[in-house]
């Protein structure tokens, strides 16, 4: 499980996804594996714990964790790429 910013996010591998609970409601992203790099395909935050930052934790979190691993990303979903518009420092992570 890894902090971003006050969220607490954890990374399942297995399905693909970053994961965060708050108030009771998850919130994800989804990711596939593509000829060895990171395809960003959702996130999703539910209505009832939006406007607090929760999906842009789950991004740097899956960037952070592709950064470490050496990928390369792709962002598919229109979320993750306004994002790494925003966060320059990403950008070298793009394909």
């Amino acid at each position: 499980m890894t902090q971003q910013d006050d969220y607490a996010i954890r990374h399942r591998p297995e399905q693909g996804r970053f994961t965060t609970e708050v108030d009771g409601h998850e919130a994800e992203l989804v990711y596939r594996m593509r000829n060895g790099r990171m395809v960003i395909e959702h996130t999703g935050v539910p209505e009832a714990i939006g406007g607090r930052g929760i999906a842009a934790a789950l991004v740097k979190a899956a960037l952070e964790h592709a950064r470490a691993d050496g990928l390369k990303v792709a962002a598919p979903c229109s979320y993750a790429a306004l994002y790494i518009r925003r966060h320059p420092e990403y950008e070298s992570l793009l394909m």
